[in-house]
């Protein structure tokens, strides 16, 4: 199978990416990661075993495109803008709404930390040991 940067990704990869973002361990590493090369690594091991073959940066420039798209339509709709629409919307608002937004979180709050904010968002984040 031809990977490159310019191939489309089909409905059926983007749907596997999608599972594998939606599992909680991922989705609690991609969060506030700045790093994440090694993330995206496993997530295209992951891919490959459903039958997708795509290489890590693909996987992460996929990534960033889907969430850059969900905020574009996230914001238009609580603009009052429900002509904007995406694909997978209501799966990646399932997937980003778990995700707390400490940096939103601190602004709402200004004695409020990331670190209280993350505690806050995630009720078993302090008897996780």
């Amino acid at each position: 199978m031809e990977s490159g940067a310019g191939k489309h990704w089909t409905e059926e990869e983007v749907k596997a990416l999608l599972s594998v973002w939606s599992e909680k361990t991922i989705r609690k590493q991609l969060q506030g990661t700045l790093r994440n090369k090694g993330i995206f690594i496993y997530i295209a091991k992951r891919l490959q075993e459903l039958g997708v073959c795509r290489d890590w940066k693909q996987c992460r420039a996929k990534y960033k495109n889907l969430k850059y798209e969900y905020r574009t339509v996230k914001y238009a709709h609580n603009s009052g803008d429900v002509t904007k629409s995406m694909k997978f919307f209501h799966d990646l608002d399932a997937i980003l709404r778990s995700e707390p937004v400490t940096q939103l979180a601190a602004e709402e709050n200004g004695r409020c930390s990331a670190a209280e904010a993350q505690l806050n968002a995630s009720p078993t984040a302090g008897t996780a040991q």
